[in-house]
């Protein structure tokens, strides 16, 4: 009897463990969380209580407002219309066009304004990072970025934040321009002091030799009249470690994700020679406009060559979706629900890269898959 009893338990385990294998082997799922059939979203993040705001940059689709906060699936100007509407006579006040926003562990959303519509030169006076209380829902500060920092040809992409550092904490910005020199914008929250690190260095700058393959072809700039030129733009994705200790990031014109010491970019007296040599190759995420990170260390990165969401999981790459819905992966935002959340604009459709035609198909959509994780906040 004993005999038998040790098979069928020895049965049922096997039983269990091929159940768990076949749990655990399950494929992730696309899930749509909101479609937008007007202007071009790029950006999104979900607040730690599971508030979702989006944003648009003016890029020739006439976004009737920048920020926005999806209600019951749709977008709603905030944290107001009269903060979305340019004022040539007060550019610090109004949002001019947005690129990004992140949302804080200190219940507030933050704003950063390229004021470079259509990748212009920035207005002065209008490249800033605001504050928006979400408990209030106003403005509790606004942070003008100097012109020691914010070159003619600067473009203002991602920030993260670290509110542990300094009085009120420190913002990190990357500098994605794509007609001059990439770089690490570094902020001091409370007094607004700026400093620009790794200006112009190799690892922020676009890729030598880059050449993607984003549906079938070579992703080129192809303008309605004149010769295409390559795809050239400077660093963009941008991530901390789950302590804060490393900057993650990569220029979206290259395939290698790299790494930085953050006391360093922080301290004014280390020179630019003493970063480079700090500088970590973190290997090759894949073509990337997007990358998050999450509280067990983990960094994902968007692949637009190909429809793909990457992990970076104990110094090895590797694939954790591929689905043709991911078209164009751009920003990527983790939720305290476990949800990895990120856009899907098909960017690389625009008519700027195919000879005037515009070849997006609407909706654009904000999409999410299940990782079980938790995002980085770092506060006090």
């Amino acid at each position: 009897m004993r005999k038998w009893t040790t098979l069928l338990l020895a049965a049922a385990t096997i039983s269990l463990a091929a159940c768990a294998t076949t749990r655990s082997q399950v494929p992730l799922a696309v899930e749509r969380v909101a479609t937008f059939q007007g202007a071009m979203p790029t950006g999104v993040t979900v607040s730690p209580s599971g508030r979702t705001f989006v944003n648009f940059p003016q890029w020739g689709d006439n976004a009737p407002f920048a920020v926005a906060e999806l209600i019951d699936g749709k977008a709603v100007a905030y944290p107001d219309a009269a903060t979305n509407r340019p004022d040539p006579a007060d550019p610090a006040g109004h949002f001019i066009s947005v690129q990004s926003v992140v949302a804080d562990g200190a219940n507030r959303l933050w704003v950063l304004d390229t004021a470079a519509p259509s990748f212009s030169r920035p207005q002065p006076g209008g490249a800033k990072l605001v504050a928006i209380d979400l408990a209030t829902n106003k403005i509790v500060k606004t942070i003008v970025l100097p012109s020691s920092v914010v070159l003619p040809t600067t473009y203002l992409n991602d920030v993260r934040l670290d509110l542990r550092h300094g009085e009120e904490g420190v913002a990190y910005i990357t500098d994605s321009s794509n007609a001059g020199v990439g770089g690490i914008i570094v902020v001091d929250i409370a007094s607004g002091r700026s400093i620009r690190r790794l200006s112009n260095h190799p690892t922020m700058n676009p890729e030598p030799g880059f050449s993607p393959v984003v549906d079938g072809e070579v992703l080129m700039n192809r303008p309605a009249s004149g010769a295409a030129t390559p795809l050239a733009i400077a660093s963009d994705a941008i991530a901390l470690s789950a302590d804060g200790s490393l900057l993650f990031y990569g220029p979206l014109s290259g395939r290698t994700l790299h790494a930085v010491p953050t006391s360093l970019l922080r301290d004014p007296q280390t020179s630019d020679a003493e970063l480079e040599r700090a500088i970590r190759d973190m290997g090759k995420k894949g073509a990337s406009d997007g990358i998050a990170e999450d509280d067990a260390g983990r960094i994902f990165a968007g692949d637009y060559e190909n429809n793909a969401i990457r992990v970076l999981d104990r110094g090895n790459w590797s694939t954790v979706i591929s689905d043709p819905r991911i078209s164009w992966p751009d920003t990527l935002s983790v939720g305290n629900d476990g949800y990895l959340y990120f856009i899907a604009n098909q960017l690389h459709r625009q008519p700027g890269f195919h000879g005037g035609v515009d070849r997006r198909q609407k909706p654009y959509e904000l999409l999410r898959i299940k990782i079980g994780t938790k995002p980085v906040l770092l506060t006090k």
